[in-house]
């Protein structure tokens, strides 16, 4: 059993090489209000404890001014230095030198020091305080230990020298004006436990002590997850590895560790620490039951490949699929059908000799290369043309080379059949409603059909025996998309031993731990396994897993831009520049008497008061302007009407709507033709 020491001493002077170690806790209290919370992970440590140590990691370093006792906290990544200062006491023998400093050139330089005295070993005389650098500790041929020094002479000449351990004076040591960064202090033992100084501070800088804080990673005893916390906590420990060695304490493990664990592993019973987390990706009824606390039975794990698969959208939507290569359903091949001769491109690229029949009228457009096509005739597709220009057209186009047949007779001769068929150029912008023409009818496994080219329409057609409820039974049609490679981990629940399914480790985040129950059958007598291999997955997921296989498909071409045609129209003249008859200037003042042309906006002068000469007409009253757009059309110019312009104005000061008026004086020029 260790001393009793606190856990900062005991992390600081702790070899990582040795863990895991087990700590019993022997003063200091933590309740709920004294919760200690890092990186998201809650810890409350109690007296009587017992944590094992599992991993350290450096978090940052704590500082102490020696003088005033303050402590703050640095990053690890902090920029200044940090002189080493010398101590002040000096070694009397260089036995001490080496018990008390390591040996070795490190990283950070090896320890340096000078004698008082003058030092004369073998002839060779070191003057007093000469530079001495500890080197190693060798072993002479009569048993004696030295220590090897380089020295630094005169003229810079250097040398080594063998110096006893027993060699007695008063040494101390050497101080240098190098400059350490924090991380060289914490990487060196030697270098940990020293004081410092900060280069910006000449001698009257304050003396510093440093100290590293980690970050605990440490199983506790009956927690089931790893607990994380600094190891600057005020708690008194205990090391109790030896006393606690065969102590089992619960380790978490994750799909993917469960998965890495030898076959002889397996079966076992486990239990749910933490269930899946996060948007779910599957709708099967397993899924729910993967709880905190539910007991599985792990029978195995190893490589499964599935099939993704989906259905086209109805009423409940598109519905999505992993179907696994156990799948032992029977299906039959379903003709695709094909939107555009884009899509009949994307179709002939993945099956070779594509054939297809026509399922909607397409109306030929010269302008745009576009051939007719009509309902029921075949087409083969032969090969994807250079692109051609179309007359009319701003760019060229690739177009689609298809072999046309129409449906004949059984009468027919095989030669006229023959004689019927021509080649098509169809642009892949073209519209169109296709369907693919189907030779067999066989019934597939789903094995069979994995060596095809995907994407592949199917139907089931006969059930998985094997399942409970084949969820693809009944399905209209199912669109087998990719296979894709998965490690799994084949688990059951323990009230149902018998029924498997399939755990994916890359999209389940959970974590389990084994535990010493036993397994719900006789050792005699193992079950029957029936695995489950049809999981129905969501919409997420389907997207998710596009996103990682970052599949991407290039967009269907566009119509080709028009090319500007180059007859250029005449232009209709201005109306300011239209030649009017001569005669239109007279019809323009007469109608300027009768206030039809003026201007909109501006108000008429009122009109003078009457005299009482009988033969004069009464006064025209002023009338709101019209806009040309409401005006009627033009008179006749070159017809002479019955009529004079003062007995029209007089027949109109009559009228109680003058509207009316000008409607009549503009027909009657009209009406005199047929006069």
């Amino acid at each position: 059993m260790g001393d009793l020491q606190s856990l900062r001493v005991f992390i600081n002077c702790l070899d990582q090489q040795s863990l895991p170690r087990v700590l019993q806790v022997c003063s200091g209290v933590y309740f709920q209000g004294s919760v200690y919370e890092l990186s998201g992970s809650e810890v409350c440590l109690s007296t009587g404890d017992l944590v094992k140590i599992i991993g350290l990691q450096l978090l940052s370093v704590s500082c102490e001014e020696i003088d005033t006792g303050a402590t703050y906290e640095l990053p690890t990544d902090y920029s200044g230095q940090f002189r080493l200062v010398a101590e002040e006491l000096p070694y009397n023998a260089i036995e001490e030198i080496v018990g008390l400093c390591p040996v070795g050139v490190d990283a950070c330089g090896s320890f340096i020091f000078t004698s008082r005295e003058e030092l004369t070993i073998d002839n060779f005389t070191v003057p007093a305080g000469t530079k001495l650098t500890l080197v190693t500790v060798e072993d002479a041929d009569n048993g004696e230990r030295l220590a090897r020094c380089h020295v630094v002479g005169q003229n810079k000449a250097s040398a080594e020298i063998l110096l006893p351990l027993s060699l007695k004076g008063e040494f101390y040591e050497y101080e240098s004006d190098r400059g350490f960064t924090l991380q060289e202090i914490m990487s060196s033992v030697r270098l940990s436990c020293r004081r410092f100084r900060s280069t910006n501070m000449k001698n009257c800088g304050a003396l510093m002590v440093f100290s590293p804080v980690y970050e605990i990673s440490a199983i506790m005893h009956m927690r089931k997850n790893v607990v994380k916390f600094p190891s600057s906590l005020e708690v008194d420990v205990q090391d109790v590895t030896e006393q606690f060695q065969d102590l089992v304490f619960i380790t978490p493990l994750s799909l993917t560790e469960v998965a890495s664990q030898p076959k002889q592993s397996f079966p076992t019973m486990a239990e749910i620490l933490d269930g899946p987390e996060g948007d779910p990706f599957f709708n099967s009824s397993w899924f729910k039951e993967l709880q905190s606390g539910r007991q599985l039975v792990l029978h195995g794990c190893g490589h499964t490949t599935y099939i993704l698969a989906s259905t086209p959208k109805g009423k409940k939507g598109k519905q999505y699929y992993f179907i696994s290569e156990r799948y032992g359903g029977r299906m039959r091949r379903r003709a695709r059908e094909f939107g555009s001769v884009y899509e009949l491109y994307l179709g002939s690229s993945q099956s070779p000799g594509l054939k297809v029949s026509v399922t909607r009228y397409v109306e030929a457009e010269e302008e745009e290369a576009i051939p007719a096509l009509s309902v029921g005739e075949q087409l083969e597709v032969l090969r994807l043309d250079r692109p051609m220009d179309i007359s009319g057209a701003a760019q060229k186009v690739e177009s689609l080379i298809c072999k046309r047949t129409m449906e004949v007779d059984d009468e027919d001769d095989e030669d006229d059949e023959e004689d019927d068929s021509e080649e098509l150029f169809l642009p892949l912008f073209m519209a169109g409603h296709f369907v693919e023409k189907l030779s067999d009818n066989k019934k597939y496994k789903l094995t069979d059909l994995m060596g095809s080219t995907f994407p592949l329409d199917v139907k089931v057609v006969t059930r998985d025996k094997d399942l409970e409820k084949d969820p693809l039974m009944g399905l209209t049609a199912l669109k087998l998309e990719e296979t894709f490679t998965e490690t799994i981990v084949l688990a059951s629940l323990s009230n149902k031993p018998d029924w498997c399914f399939e755990l994916p480790v890359s999209w389940l985040k959970m974590s389990v731990c084994f535990t010493s129950d036993h397994l719900p059958w006789s050792s005699d007598e193992p079950p029957d396994l029936h695995i489950e291999t049809v999981t129905e997955v969501t919409e997420k997921f389907y997207y998710e897993y596009h996103k990682c296989i970052s599949k991407i498909e290039e967009p269907p071409p566009r119509p080709p831009k028009r090319k500007p045609s180059n007859s250029k129209a005449p232009k209709k003249p201005p109306k300011s520049e239209k030649k009017l008859p001569k005669v239109k200037i007279n019809v323009t003042e007469q109608l300027d008497d009768l206030s039809l042309y003026q201007t909109k906006g501006k108000r008429v002068p009122a009109p003078p008061p009457p005299d009482d000469n009988p033969d004069q007409p009464p006064p025209i009253l002023p009338r709101k302007s019209i806009s040309n757009a409401e005006s009627v059309s033009m008179p006749n110019m070159y017809v002479t009407g019955p009529t004079n312009a003062r007995n029209t104005a007089k027949r109109l000061s009559d009228s109680d709507h003058d509207y009316e008026s000008i409607e009549d004086a503009l027909n009657n020029p009209h009406e005199s033709l047929f006069y």
